[in-house]
């Protein structure tokens, strides 16, 4: 499924007809050299791929390279001060998970950035859901059993996430209050060290990102409880969604976008959203997302702008009710 607005559609298009013509965009002389796109977090993760799918197809249009820069720390914090602090020309861009733009403006006191100071939207990129997995040895083979043997022994489960202030972390205290279980937090510097100690039974419970566990779901070195959305996702048909799961009202998803520092040329922006849609839209990206669980998104700067409004109230009361802080 792919949500493209009709402005960000047609500006794909424009921008196609003009990387057909040699004119990379509408902004004479753009890019002049290599471009960079900052991914916050480590390599691997869902949001540093969307990153490098889009950089292989802008690279591929322009006349100078997409590079991707791996700037991990901070829940996304670290990478996102980097772009901030950086030229406002179009040659630094920042793709990042929604947590650096809705969650981390309500735990750290001392932010490096301003989403709304500091940041020009240019579109999302994709979303998944998170998929609530466990190790196989965990005698759980359902959400309400899971439930079950949380209530059964207190903290006795841990699950980890990507960090403190994470999707994953989020995810996993709105389950515990809509449940009333306990479960022990266990933060990670990023998915892949998690993952595998979920899968070496260190930690016995994730709410991940789809695109990072998929292959081990597959192999069936972790077992796929539910989908954090309402319904089935179409990459794990036979995984019900939270309400078929039993857990009505639960339903959450991760999702990623790209951002300009703000003093960006406003016609700069939109040249930059025309190809980042057109880069996303384009068959071979849909299909390669895809087999990783991720639906593109391409709905342009302003439904990015209303997202990052929307999404910020959740969590600013799930944060709220837990008590959540970072220094």
């Amino acid at each position: 499924m792919i949500r493209l607005s009709r402005r960000a559609a047609l500006q794909g298009a424009a921008f196609a007809g003009l990387a057909a013509g040699g004119t990379a965009t509408a902004a004479s002389g753009f890019p002049g050299r290599t471009v960079t796109i900052v991914s916050p977090y480590q390599a691997g993760g869902t949001s540093d791929i969307i990153a490098r799918m889009i950089a292989q197809k802008l690279g591929s249009a322009w006349p100078h390279p997409v590079i991707v820069e791996n700037r991990p720390g901070a829940n996304g914090g670290v990478g996102a001060t980097a772009v901030a602090r950086a030229p406002a020309d179009g040659h630094t861009l920042l793709a990042t998970a929604s947590s650096a733009l809705t969650v981390n403006p309500l735990l750290y006191r001392s932010l490096g950035y301003d989403v709304a100071r500091d940041f020009a939207p240019i579109t999302r990129t994709g979303s998944v859901p998170n998929v609530v997995v466990v190790n196989p040895a965990l005698p759980a083979r359902s959400l309400a059993a899971l439930i079950a043997l949380a209530k059964e022994k207190p903290d006795a489960i841990s699950y980890g996430s990507q960090g403190n202030g994470s999707n994953g972390h989020l995810n996993g205290e709105l389950f515990k209050q809509m449940t009333g279980v306990t479960l022990t937090h266990v933060p990670y510097r990023g998915s892949a060290p998690a993952v595998s100690d979920l899968v070496g039974g260190q930690i016995q419970l994730m709410f991940d990102n789809l695109p990072s566990v998929i292959e081990q779901i597959r192999a069936g070195t972790l077992r796929a409880l539910a989908v954090t959305t309402a319904a089935r996702s179409p990459f794990l048909p036979d995984v019900p969604g939270m309400a078929e799961a039993g857990l009505a009202g639960f339903d959450t998803s991760a999702w990623f976008a790209l951002l300009a520092p703000k003093e960006t040329p406003p016609a700069l922006r939109s040249a930059i959203e025309g190809a980042v849609v057109a880069a996303l839209t384009d068959a071979e990206t849909r299909q390669k997302l895809g087999q990783v669980g991720v639906t593109v998104v391409a709905d342009g700067a302003t439904a990015l702008a209303r997202q990052i409004d929307a999404e910020t109230g959740l969590w600013r009361d799930v944060i709220a009710k837990a008590r959540i802080s970072i220094e």
